[in-house]
């Protein structure tokens, strides 16, 4: 089956049979870690490459819905050459490209990209970047093109993607879990994976020239989620020094975390529907059983709830009470995170932007009419699209960064990046246009990593080079000092609230600046959703 799968992949997908630098004749580099020898390879421009290594125990039979366990130790030498399979997952998102050979619930895996010798710093301390990849916590993969860590590591810093558990084999929650559990908790499995990732590298990563005090942690959608969740939990302390956030946090005004009880109470119904009451019978099911299960509509979905032992209060909560990790951020969103027909059916103008102000603020109507402006159907589309967006995810991002900024002591740094991507080369030629009003939902991940070229879908241009250029320098400055600035780029202020009340953001673009945040915008926003 996972041969078949491969084929179809690579008819769908021919570009990432050549995603990345052929390796290179150099003698296979080997490294020590605590539970055995790997060996990886090494590319034509001496980025050292380990794949699929193994950062806990595989989460099957009776390990299946319990926190990750230690790697079991090996003899000899594990090649380490070969992505490990993706993590149980349907086919969700068409942009979604793996380097693997088909999905398993054996999935705990992480990679490792170091330095090219020239590049590696003093006494073997590179900063780490550890990045989680992105796909609503139901699909994704470390060994995604987007997410490969040579263009990063190519400028001195060691990088490590890593698979974590999805769906209901990363969130299943459920009475008898809770039971069995010393710490009377049940689900986020996916979420301590991460954490299971980031001991891993403390423990390792010295081995493979990084420094284990100067870690960043990074990820976009359900990544960026990831990182303002291992900032809030107490089990996550001491793992990291810095984080980047790319749309997304648990902030919302319109949803909210989950208690322990509820979603056991879903798991419960779920079991029920499959007819296995008992944690045997649900453990006795397949994978793809589960799975297949996951797709019908009748039954629950599983998402991060508050357990009390991961997050033992509402992460919100914990910001608030500044009992979050203290770590220096920089995190931001796209301006096209979602298109106007996230929030109305319609063709924007005035009288459909009232009706749909009307309809979701209620009495507070007019006062959303001063910060989603109406005048001409293109400022209609515009406010439109801006509000589609904050409800999806740029408010829950805006939130986390404010209270973030008040609460840590810590300095963070705000983006919003604008570049819209480049027509598609199929669509190419005379009066091509590009992809999108703004710049689309997880539109800057290739940009930021500097990937750009192991993506073959889009035709790009001397300026989406010039914005990676810029994205990716202000990345790895960041990574290294907890500041984005540095030589060649735009001064990127803070964006801390001032003793004025203003806040300044970096707009990346290909002409990058920084502008006021449209704060008025987001402070309506916090406060209608409190009602």
């Amino acid at each position: 089956m996972r041969t078949h799968l491969l084929v179809a992949i690579v008819a769908l997908f021919p570009h990432v049979v050549a995603a990345q630098a052929p390796a290179s004749r150099a003698a296979a580099p080997r490294v020590r870690t605590t539970a055995g020898t790997v060996e990886g390879i090494i590319d034509s421009s001496g980025v050292r490459e380990f794949r699929g290594i193994p950062y806990a125990a595989p989460p099957v039979r009776e390990l299946r819905w319990r926190p990750p366990q230690p790697a079991p130790r090996w003899q000899g030498v594990r090649k380490a050459d070969r992505f490990a399979d993706q993590c149980m997952q349907a086919r969700v998102f068409g942009d979604m490209v793996f380097r693997n050979a088909g999905v398993s619930e054996d999935c705990l895996y992480l990679s490792v990209w170091t330095p090219p010798a020239a590049t590696k710093a003093p006494n073997g301390g590179a900063p780490v970047l550890v990045y989680f990849y992105g796909g609503g916590f139901v699909a994704g993969d470390g060994s995604e093109p987007r997410y490969d860590g040579a263009s990063m590591a190519r400028r001195g810093i060691v990088v490590v993607t890593m698979s974590y558990r999805l769906g209901v084999f990363g969130f299943f929650s459920h009475p008898a879990l809770s039971a069995e559990s010393p710490h009377h908790a049940s689900g986020n499995y996916a979420l301590m994976d991460q954490t299971a990732a980031l001991r891993w590298v403390r423990d390792n990563i010295a081995a493979f020239g990084g420094d284990p005090t100067q870690v960043t942690i990074a990820g976009e959608s359900a990544g960026s989620f990831s990182v303002s969740a291992q900032i809030a939990s107490p089990l996550a302390k001491g793992l990291f020094a810095r984080a980047i956030g790319e749309s997304g946090a648990f902030f919302s005004s319109t949803l909210s975390t989950p208690t322990r009880a509820e979603t056991e109470q879903n798991g419960v119904k779920f079991g029920e529907a499959l007819g296995a009451t008992s944690l045997s019978a649900l453990r006795a099911l397949s994978a793809y059983e589960l799975l297949a299960a996951t797709g019908r509509q009748d039954l629950p979905r599983f998402g991060a709830n508050v357990d009390g032992w991961f997050f033992p209060e509402l992460p919100a909560d914990i910001y608030a009470e500044g009992k979050q990790a203290h770590a220096p951020l920089l995190a931001g969103w796209n301006s096209e995170e979602s298109s106007a027909r996230g929030v109305m059916q319609e063709t924007p103008d005035s009288a459909s932007v009232r009706a749909t102000l009307a309809r979701l603020f209620g009495d507070r109507a007019a006062e959303a009419a001063k910060v989603f402006p109406a005048s001409s159907a293109d400022e209609a589309l515009q406010s439109m699209t801006d509000l589609a967006s904050d409800r999806f995810i740029g408010y829950s991002t805006w939130k986390w960064l404010d209270v973030h900024g008040r609460t840590s002591g810590q300095p963070v740094y705000r983006y919003l990046y604008a570049r819209p991507r480049p027509a598609t080369v199929a669509t190419t030629g005379p009066g091509a246009a590009a992809a999108g009003r703004g710049a689309v939902h997880s539109a800057e991940i290739e940009y930021a990593l500097g990937n750009l070229p192991l993506n073959k879908v889009f035709a790009w241009t001397p300026d989406d080079y010039k914005v990676s250029a810029t994205l990716q320098g202000y990345f790895a400055n960041f990574i290294r000092t907890g500041n984005p600035n540095g030589p060649g780029l735009p001064e990127w202020p803070t964006g801390n609230v001032g003793a004025n009340g203003e806040v300044r953001r970096m707009r990346i673009d290909v002409d990058s600046k920084a502008e006021p945040e449209p704060r008025a915008r987001y402070l309506f926003e916090d406060q209608a959703g409190r009602k």
